[in-house]
């Protein structure tokens, strides 16, 4: 039973540069660079079949490539931190891709995803991480230049069923491209 989600790659030249932030952080699990993506709709754990209906009803999508914006770093948990992130901009393409994969998934009768979309790639999962300690990496890496690229596609991944999932597997890729006026 496969564990699936949708998502966009980076480039690896924007890869590599985000990588160059991995270290410095006790009770940091850092995130492999080969696995750095950007989540727009996670779907979980179902049989073939369902995901065979997935990969065609996403193959309908039809959309412009997606500009993106890596505009800094973040943290999700509060007093408890367990993720730091690179955040994305959000913008009307990237925003639009999302609802349009959501649509697909509740029409296959997929429940909605009851989290706010937040787009932001993971950098690391942490344990034990003291607040102090998180405030200390992001006030020391927290200045990461602006970086933006295009994305060509949106793929449908898979994932083993561990803590922090990886690695990632695109399991079917679907282009991005302009729409051609009949």
């Amino acid at each position: 039973m496969p564990r699936l989600f949708v998502g966009l790659e980076l480039p690896d030249e924007i890869a590599s540069s985000l990588s160059s932030l991995r270290g410095g952080l006790p009770g940091a699990r850092w995130t492999d660079p080969t696995d750095y993506h950007m989540t727009l709709r996670f779907i979980g754990d179902i049989d073939r079949r369902a995901a065979r209906e997935i990969e065609d009803e996403l193959a309908e999508i039809e959309r412009a490539p997606v500009p993106i914006t890596i505009n800094g770093l973040g943290v999700f948990g509060g007093d408890k931190p367990h993720t730091i992130y690179a955040s994305i901009a959000p913008n009307r393409a990237l925003i639009e891709l999302q609802a349009e994969s959501e649509r697909c998934l509740r029409r296959l009768g997929h429940k909605p995803d009851g989290r706010k979309f937040t787009p932001h790639v993971t950098l690391a999962r942490l344990r034990s991480a003291s607040v102090l300690d998180v405030a200390d990496y992001l006030a020391a890496a927290g200045h990461f230049p602006q970086t933006r690229f295009t994305a060509e596609r949106f793929a449908l991944f898979s994932a083993r069923e561990t803590f922090g999932g990886g690695p990632y597997i695109v399991e079917a890729a679907y282009p991005l491209h302009e729409r051609i006026a009949a």
